[in-house]
């Protein structure tokens, strides 16, 4: 009998996105002949789980899991909502964000080979390819560890928060995790905000300075000097600053009060948050249905 080796199951892998074990199994059976171990396993899986593997995933689930002072937040994609809402596929996101929160994995690469039910991780989510029939992938996580506290946030399963705190209110943490949902603040302070936003921001006002003062000399009325606009775009970066950074927002329970503020009256610290949206920056495939179900009526003729 031909001894299988690792690179035979990992080809086979590759060519089929087949469990690793169950790549082993097909070898073994086929007594190492590759094409046909490849056959045993369309056979078992449907060929589902190799087609599935180069469909994009843009739809899927953010899952969060804190126990104590330790947390971790999980993007899981799949392709469509529907698979999104599946209890097995819930159940594997889950399962993701309990293995980075009490693992630690470097990166994606690693959650997949941390074990799982006696598998690995990525076995469990390549089974789960085969049985339903659609691609779905671990596209990102944070972890936390803290000597404070964590308050996480699910908004359904399409946007997920989890902020780490100083404080003895835990409503106040929870809160917290709550506007970051509704405002997706894209720092804790303005100081934090990204240069390339920034620099985004500034260039949109220095567009729209340009077209007020080609407005104006249209109109045969003086432009506004140079100085002004300078002020004028300076004023819309600094409003932009406090529009998307955590501590300078409108409280969303009491939009009279900012979030510092709102934080320093509960003598409350926030030290960090993370926020996942489902599928963003993502770009999606539309496909065009009716093209779709003509070509599969030409191909049955034919």
């Amino acid at each position: 009998m031909a001894a299988i080796t690792a690179a035979m199951v990992g080809e086979l892998r590759a060519k089929t996105d087949a469990p690793m074990m169950e790549c082993k199994k097909a070898l073994t059976e086929a007594e190492g002949d590759m094409a046909r171990a490849e056959e045993i396993l369309r056979v078992k899986l449907g060929g589902k789980a190799s087609k599935a593997a180069a469909r994009v995933t843009a739809e899927g689930v953010v899952a969060a899991y804190v126990a104590g002072n330790i947390g971790a937040l999980v993007e899981v994609n799949s392709e469509t909502d529907f698979v999104a809402k599946n209890d097995d596929f819930l159940a594997l996101c889950n399962l993701a964000a309990k293995l980075v929160a009490e693992n630690n994995p470097a990166d994606v690469a690693a959650l997949a080979a941390l074990p799982a039910d006696g598998k690995t991780f990525d076995d469990v989510r390549t089974a789960l390819i085969g049985k339903i029939g659609e691609n779905m992938t671990v596209r990102r996580f944070q972890r936390f560890e803290t000597t404070g506290k964590l308050a996480s946030y699910l908004h359904g399963t399409r946007i997920g928060v989890i902020v780490d705190y100083d404080g003895a209110d835990e409503q106040v943490g929870k809160d917290v995790a709550m506007h970051i949902a509704a405002m997706k603040p894209v720092s804790l302070s303005s100081e934090q905000v990204p240069a390339e936003l920034i620099e985004k921001e500034r260039s949109v006002a220095q567009l729209k300075a340009q077209e007020d003062a080609d407005a104006a000399t249209a109109a045969g009325k003086q432009p506004q000097s140079a100085e002004i606009v300078a002020k004028r775009i300076d004023g819309s970066v600094q409003k932009y600053l406090k529009e998307v950074s955590l501590l300078n927002q409108a409280f969303v329970k009491n939009d009279k009060q900012s979030v510092e503020a709102m934080l320093k009256a509960a003598n409350t610290s926030i030290k960090s948050f993370t926020m996942y949206v489902v599928g963003e920056g993502i770009e999606k495939k539309v496909d065009d249905f009716a093209a779709e179900v003509a070509a599969q009526m030409a191909a049955v003729k034919q």
